[in-house]
């Protein structure tokens, strides 16, 4: 005989928990969510600004709040000490108090029989705001930001940003999002749940923000007490992403400088650097595979950079020889482009060697090869036929 089992429920039913909003002496505003089921989770969600301008508001020290930040300071050093000083102390501190005065469905002798809450790290912001004296130019330096850097989600710089390597076993989706949302435009970089966000701010300053979702992403478990440890992770990727930013924003250069790249000059030991004339094909493919973001950070070998200008010119090995590389990074480092430490065969890009490579790539992205497609496009403009002016 065969026995058969069947379930229905008429309606769907939740999950209770009790919300407890607490306008909080040292933190300010929290609130306190618990699950009225077993194991009766418990989440609690609080915000460091609010805590810094309560310490703000107990030291007497001046300040203008600007959202989830700070828009002026009359000490700004010592603002800086108090948000460095928040840590997993403070937290448990707060979170033990508010646990001592709210109904919970664990009673006091279950708690000390050693059934009690231990706070994990399940999501976390770490933000950097810069304001600006003149809005107007940071909203245009902000949008130019934007324009330059929609390439950062792509695997090989999303790994410089967030210093770690990026393989194809990777988990998610390694891309850049613009967001418009009415007026004010946001930049968003993903890497596995971490999202990197940057956007301007209420007309001020330009806000970068990064939301740990997942901590082992990190290779960091969800203890409350890595929370230091993450805040550092966080302030070093927000960094890095502002760094990268402005190198690609100040590549400007002197018309002398330009001079004595694109043409045959004398060092100052006597050797001759051969030009590095713009336009060239293998020149610019050369000077397109410094831009590389990897090459920033670990520097590279002759056969790094030789893969990379061999796929940017589309031929194969034998077209583009490895001594005509070693050619290539003599002239880049007679140049002052490139540069070799000491017993080493690796090398590096110079600050100079930078400006000029986002220089030249800007210039045949955005100027030479959108002029050369209109005039030898469909809708070109054709020379006038022979006796007509």
């Amino acid at each position: 005989m065969d026995g058969h089992f069947q379930f229905s429920r008429d309606k769907a039913v939740y999950v209770n928990h009790y919300y407890f909003y607490i306008d909080d002496a040292g933190f300010g505003p929290l609130f306190i969510k618990v699950c009225s089921y077993a194991p009766w989770g418990i989440k609690l969600c609080l915000n460091g600004h609010e805590w810094a301008k309560r310490q703000l508001d107990r030291r007497g020290i001046a300040y203008e709040a600007l959202d989830n930040g700070f828009l002026s300071c009359s000490d700004p050093e010592k603002l800086q000490q108090i948000c460095d000083s928040l840590g997993p102390e403070d937290i448990e501190r707060v979170f033990r108090k508010w646990l001592d005065r709210i109904p919970l469905p664990l009673r006091p002798e279950d708690r000390h029989a050693g059934y009690d809450w231990d706070l994990s790290i399940w999501q976390m912001e770490v933000s950097l705001t810069q304001i600006f004296d003149r809005p107007l130019r940071g909203r245009e330096f902000f949008e130019e930001i934007i324009r330059d850097n929609l390439d950062l989600g792509r695997p090989d710089r999303v790994q410089l940003i967030f210093d770690r390597v990026v393989t194809k076993k990777t988990p998610g989706e390694f891309r850049t999002r613009g967001i418009q949302n009415g007026v004010h435009p946001s930049l968003h970089i993903q890497y596995k749940n971490f999202d990197l966000k940057q956007y301007f701010k209420e007309g001020r300053g330009c806000r970068t923000e990064g939301t740990f979702r997942n901590t082992k992403d990190f290779n960091v478990n969800k203890g409350l007490s890595n929370l230091p440890y993450l805040q550092k992770i966080g302030r070093e990727i927000n960094r890095r992403l502002l760094e990268v930013e402005r190198a690609s924003h100040n590549s400007g250069l002197s018309g002398d400088g330009i001079q004595r790249v694109v043409q045959p000059t004398v060092t100052e030991d006597g050797e001759k650097a051969p030009a590095l004339k713009f336009g060239q094909p293998r020149v610019m493919a050369l000077i397109l595979a410094l831009t590389m973001f990897q090459y920033l950070v670990n520097g590279f070998h002759n056969r790094d950079l030789r893969a990379s200008v061999i796929s940017n010119l589309g031929v194969g090995e034998e077209q583009y020889t490895a001594s005509q590389m070693t050619y290539d990074l003599r002239r880049l480092r007679l140049k002052g482009l490139i540069f070799r430490p000491p017993q080493t065969h690796r090398y590096f890009l110079t600050p100079h060697g930078w400006k000029v490579a986002r220089l030249f790539t800007r210039l045949e992205a955005r100027v030479f090869r959108p002029a050369i497609a209109m005039f030898t496009g469909d809708d070109a403009v054709l020379p006038f036929p022979s006796g007509h002016r």
